[in-house]
């Protein structure tokens, strides 16, 4: 047994125990988790992106160093799809935004039936992705899609509209869709967020003239600023490795109009078999990646110690 050492008090006290190994045990599964679908796959992909290695030919990975990067570097279809990636995720981010506050802002106020709103505007969001996007395809098509009955009543069109062979259109498109099955989602998000404002603020704010765009600037924005800044950049990142609805919808056509970094790394990978360059590709996605949320805590990191 041990010894207890006396105190001034006279009060024995015990020594300190020992960590219990309960919370380790219980933080295993997730440890292995991560290890085994997370950071092996990233650290094989980074691996491979160093070696030649093609899925149909069979032979062991080559290293080759930084030849595949020399590559991508060269490459004016990384650099495109690239371009695009940029261009569908800032118009994603920019959608998204407003059609969540602004729908988040009427959830939040007071009108007959706005439970039942609330409900109905998460089916986007509850709906399958891959079938959604396969009707959304099927609205799409030239030949007999709805969406071209629609536009051709409210627009003076002599013809229907090629919404996905078309490149302008087709981008349109996949923003049209991306935003539908997404925003619901980030409106519950800021609906929250609206709802943690407290009410006496928006009194004293009325109480000093502020009409409701003042009130909007003034009181709800900088409440909800911290949501919106965290959801800005999940919309980022999701939008940047978004496959689903740009695959089925346009394949990253037409002529690569919607190609984006992960639609490339796909057909390099597993429809022109160059596995190697299809992983150092992914790989220059991570870096990307990294670089944006990296950028997002700094300025989260400045704009506090600014506030202090």
């Amino acid at each position: 047994m041990a010894a207890r050492s006396p105190t001034l008090t006279g009060v024995t006290r015990r020594p300190t125990p020992r960590p219990a190994a309960t919370p380790y045990l219980l933080a295993l599964p997730v440890v292995l988790y991560v290890g085994a679908l997370v950071l092996y796959p990233i650290a094989q992909g980074i691996y491979t992106s160093f070696t030649r290695a093609e899925l149909l030919s069979g032979a062991p990975p080559v290293w080759v160093g930084l030849a595949n990067y020399e590559r991508m570097l060269r490459d004016p279809g990384f650099w495109r799809s690239l371009l695009t990636t940029f261009i569908y995720t800032t118009l994603v981010v920019v959608t998204t935004v407003i059609a969540s506050v602004l729908t988040a802002l009427l959830m939040n106020a007071k009108f007959f039936g706005r439970s039942g709103a609330r409900a109905a505007i998460t089916l986007p969001y509850a709906f399958p992705e891959v079938a959604a996007v396969l009707l959304w395809a099927w609205m799409f098509s030239q030949q007999f899609g709805v969406l071209n009955v629609f536009a051709r009543w409210l627009l003076p069109i002599p013809e229907n509209l090629p919404w996905l062979s078309e490149p302008r259109l087709a981008m349109f498109s996949v923003l049209a869709v991306t935003l539908w099955k997404i925003f619901p989602f980030y409106s519950l998000v800021v609906l929250t967020a609206l709802q943690t404002v407290e009410a006496e603020l928006y009194e004293a704010a009325r109480i000093d003239g502020a009409g409701p765009i003042a009130a909007f600037r003034y009181v709800t924005l900088p409440g909800i600023a911290p949501t919106l800044g965290i959801m800005t950049l999940l919309v980022t990142i999701f939008s940047f490795r978004r496959f689903t609805i740009l695959f089925l919808l346009t394949g990253g056509g037409p002529a690569d109009s919607t190609q984006t970094l992960v639609i490339r790394v796909y057909q390099t990978a597993f429809r022109f078999f160059e596995l190697s360059y299809g992983a150092t590709l992914g790989v220059a996605g991570l870096v990307v990646t990294l670089i944006i949320t990296a950028a997002y805590f700094a300025a989260l990191r400045r704009g506090r110690e600014a506030a202090t």
